[in-house]
């Protein structure tokens, strides 16, 4: 496999730029950028026409990840070659949010194939039900295909996302490549870092991923007194406190929901992935140290059966809330990534409104909020 890694601050330096990843065939264009630059006119033309042969794949961010740090307002460009992995393509559009499962369906059939392995998926990052999403794929392909990736971002404004694929540049399509192969090494890693607090507290009403009800109270209501003067900024605050799911034992079953809506008409909240209707959650809050560690910890799982093998590109994950917390100190998480996975490994990646990753090697896929998701692509 051949990695080769360009960075865009301006759509004008795109030509120049090009000419940087040289002269060698791609199979895969990776694209993680603002909006600005990742619907800059002419880009993904002036791509098919400098490597007619890639699958263009991406998605706009709320914040890109290099090997640099983090960064704002630029657009990444990592091309690969691979030498024994073949892929496939799959795009679908999303109508709303009731379409998720429906078009992870879709997705499936795309790109279901006897030798598929892996599934890279970035999707919008409004107007969609990422649980359902991925759980729609599941249901084609099986739990035993790891499936990765994120939902789109557009610098914390929760308005407008887009994504990159075979029908260009798009704010409403589900955009996926599928892996083929024997050669292919495929690991991933996904850890939070964040802490509960308060008490458990039983959903009473809810749909999918629309909470109306805790306690028999209204879940704004509730929210917004846990939050305070914070609550006036909603609900680009709730990046802060996101709420950790809990089973009907109390026990947390490892997954956080972040809130991406409000609606004062009903008091309810959206979240990014469906909850459990008869489970309970928590509110959560980190520190940038246990962040950081947490992203360690990712790395460290993505990197177990990987360790001293050629070059490999990692693709990084993590979820916006975690860049407020950690403010100026965000290129921590992604220096402790690097400092984990060692030189051999070129980063590129995002900040995201959802994470896609299994929690463990050979569990079921889930949508994830709040975490760094890490995913080590290589060949043997």
């Amino acid at each position: 496999m051949h990695v080769q890694q360009i960075v865009l601050r301006k759509a004008a330096e795109l030509p120049s730029a090009l000419d940087r990843l040289g002269s060698h065939a791609a199979d895969l264009l990776l694209l993680f950028g603002s909006i600005e630059l990742i619907t800059a006119p002419g880009l993904s033309d002036a791509l098919h026409q400098r490597f007619p042969q890639a699958q263009l794949l991406g998605c706009s961010t709320a914040g890109e990840i290099t090997p640099e740090g983090v960064d704002d307002g630029t657009c990444s460009i990592t091309a690969i070659k691979f030498d024994r992995v073949a892929l496939t393509e799959g795009s679908t559009r999303l109508s709303g949010m009731d379409d998720s499962f429906a078009a992870g369906e879709r997705l499936g059939q795309q790109l279901a194939t006897a030798g598929l392995k892996a599934v890279l998926i970035f999707g919008p990052g409004v107007q969609i039900n990422g649980s359902a999403l991925v759980n729609g794929m599941a249901s084609v392909i099986g739990d035993a295909i790891p499936i990765t990736g994120g939902l789109a971002g557009d610098g914390g404004a929760f308005r407008e996302t887009w994504t990159l694929g075979r029908d260009g540049v798009t704010h409403d399509r589900v955009v996926a490549v599928g892996l083929c192969g024997e050669g292919l090494r495929f690991d991933h890693g996904s850890f939070g870092g964040w802490e509960a607090f308060g008490p458990a507290r039983k959903v009473t009403r809810s749909d999918g991923n629309v909470l109306y009800e805790l306690d028999g109270e209204s879940a704004l209501g509730i929210y917004k007194r846990y939050l305070g003067e914070s609550a006036k900024d909603l609900p680009a605050s709730g990046l802060l406190f996101p709420f950790a799911m809990l089973g009907e034992d109390h026990n947390a079953v490892g997954l956080i929901r972040t809130i991406l809506g409000v609606d004062e008409s009903n008091g309810s909240l959206t979240l990014a992935g469906e909850i459990d209707p008869n489970g309970y959650l928590r509110l959560m809050h980190a520190s940038t140290d246990k962040l950081v560690n947490g992203a360690e910890a990712a790395a460290r799982a993505a990197s177990a059966t990987s360790r001293g093998a050629d070059q490999s590109l990692a693709i990084l994950v993590s979820c916006v809330g975690r860049k407020l917390v950690m403010g100026s100190r965000v290129d921590e998480e992604v220096e402790a990534v690097g400092e984990v996975l060692g030189n051999n490994s070129i980063l590129t990646g995002f900040y995201s409104y959802g994470e896609i990753s299994p929690f463990t090697p050979g569990a079921s896929c889930k949508l994830h909020n709040q975490t760094m998701t890490v995913t080590c692509l290589g060949e043997d």
